[in-house]
């Protein structure tokens, strides 16, 4: 799924670490990192479009693995993930006082 596909009622899921998330994400992301998925998964909803997000694409699509074997069929992998969704101009913010970007 390209930046441009994704519309504004999606749950994006942000996977990545803390500190890529602090320097920019997405305005309306949910940030749950990779690591804490297994854990955590009761979160992340089953009735709504679900798009995971990291840097590139890498960690997402193994996390949309990951949630498409235990069971959602409602997840995507952003393309490209947020090196692309700030290439294709969608809104960036930071968590930390700096100018948004993408680590």
């Amino acid at each position: 799924m390209t930046p441009a596909q994704v519309e504004s009622s999606a749950y994006l899921l942000d996977v990545r670490e803390p500190d890529e998330w602090a320097a920019g994400h997405a305005p309306d992301a949910h940030h749950l990192p990779m690591m804490e998925v297994p854990a955590r998964i009761a979160e992340i909803p089953t009735d709504a479009e679900v798009v995971v997000v990291c840097r590139s694409g890498g960690r997402s699509g193994q996390v949309v693995s990951y949630l498409m074997g235990n069971g959602w069929d409602n997840v995507r992998n952003l393309d490209g993930g947020m090196q692309a969704w700030s290439a294709a101009g969608r809104d960036v913010v930071s968590e930390n006082g700096q100018p948004a970007r993408v680590l």
